[in-house]
């Protein structure tokens, strides 16, 4: 999804993953992939593997360690050690002379706070190692899609230019309390990375969704059952919503939380427009629901895998894996790919640019 973020101006040299589903989804979605990907762990990949200098690496690392929803265990953990795969191959490619200009490491936004900042404060470390100056922005793909889908974006590049640095809508308060949690020679490498905020989204919830006549939905006596697991206030929204004989869509997921003292499992739902995040089936959460309140009816349903494939900007040429389980894999386990061309667009390709007029690192 990042290469499709990137545009048709980047072109693909190397490609790796550790998932077939991904690399499956790939390989049907890029003619070239035969020429480039190679599936497997990127602990056993050389530098000898990878062409030349690249302009950009691009890391997303397995998220279930720095996400709330998994256990927290940082770089050090199982799947997000493939980070330091990654990063072995940075170190090699810099012993060489072809490290890559530029980085893109991408995760959840508990990259920020994993292991109390010790992750992010060794992320940085790293970084500067090889030369790096680095900033951070937490992009959400709300502006851009109906989801909410918080997601942290490390930017990193071989030199300081100049005139790249100022105001950016998406350096929030969790990245300025990373930045200042950094030691003093931690933050002598940061950039404030400049960048405008990005046009009014103008779709919603709804917008992308299937022709009612062609989704699959639930019993009547389902939906009660999902109605049933509501706390008072969910279901009072919903009772003034069927009142209003007005349509509205709604995206509902099951947590469990404590109710006096107890663990209870909940149907929370938002009739905001916007879809929660979407995870993959083992990501911590369950499936997410839709509920459809419509002249004071209410039906509910599971989402779709092409309204996931929707929800993440992907183009409806897009193909998905047939199984629906390793369909909503790929699409949980992506980036949003809009959010991925206004970082191009206002980040990367300027700083490419800048590096091009011959500005180096000493």
């Amino acid at each position: 999804m990042a290469r499709l973020g990137l545009g048709d101006g980047w072109a693909c040299a190397f490609a790796n993953d550790f998932d077939s589903a991904k690399a499956g989804a790939y390989r049907d979605n890029f003619p070239d992939a035969g020429r480039h990907l190679v599936e497997g762990d990127v602990w056993a990949l050389t530098a000898a593997d990878l062409p030349g200098q690249a302009d950009l690496a691009w890391a997303s690392s397995p998220c279930q360690d720095f996400s709330l929803a998994g256990g927290r265990a940082g770089l050090a953990g199982g799947r997000s050690s493939a980070f330091y795969g990654f990063w072995k191959l940075v170190d090699a490619l810099g012993a060489e002379g072809r490290a890559p200009r530029t980085l893109v490491i991408e995760n959840v936004t508990g990259l920020l706070t994993s292991n109390s900042g010790a992750d992010f404060a060794a992320l940085c470390a790293a970084l500067a190692s090889q030369g790096y100056c680095y900033g951070a922005l937490e992009i959400d793909a709300a502006p851009f899609l109906p989801q909410s889908r918080p997601r942290v974006f490390v930017i990193a590049a071989r030199g300081r230019p100049e005139g790249l640095t100022g105001p950016n809508p998406f350096r929030t308060p969790a990245i300025n309390k990373a930045y200042e949690s950094l030691p003093v020679s931690l933050q002598s490498d940061w950039m404030d990375w400049a960048g405008m905020a990005p046009a009014r989204r103008n779709a919603g919830l709804a917008d992308i969704l299937d022709p009612d006549s062609e989704a699959r939905w639930s019993t009547p006596e389902e939906t009660s059952n999902l109605i049933s697991l509501m706390s008072p206030a969910h279901r009072a929204r919903l009772e003034a919503l069927k009142a209003s004989g007005e349509r509205a869509v709604g995206a509902l997921f099951r947590r469990t939380r404590q109710v006096d003292g107890r663990r209870q499992q909940r149907a929370e739902v938002r009739f905001d427009g916007m879809a929660g995040c979407l995870r993959t089936p083992r990501g911590g959460s369950s499936r997410q629901t839709l509920v459809l309140v419509d002249g004071g009816e209410v039906r509910s349903r599971l989402i779709s895998p092409r309204e996931a494939a929707r929800l993440m900007g992907l183009p409806e040429t897009y193909r998905l894996p047939k199984s629906v389980t390793a369909a909503l894999h790929v699409t949980g386990d992506g980036v949003a790919v809009p959010a991925v061309r206004w970082l191009a667009g206002q980040i990367l390709e300027p700083l490419l640019a800048e590096l091009d007029k011959g500005f180096q690192i000493s």
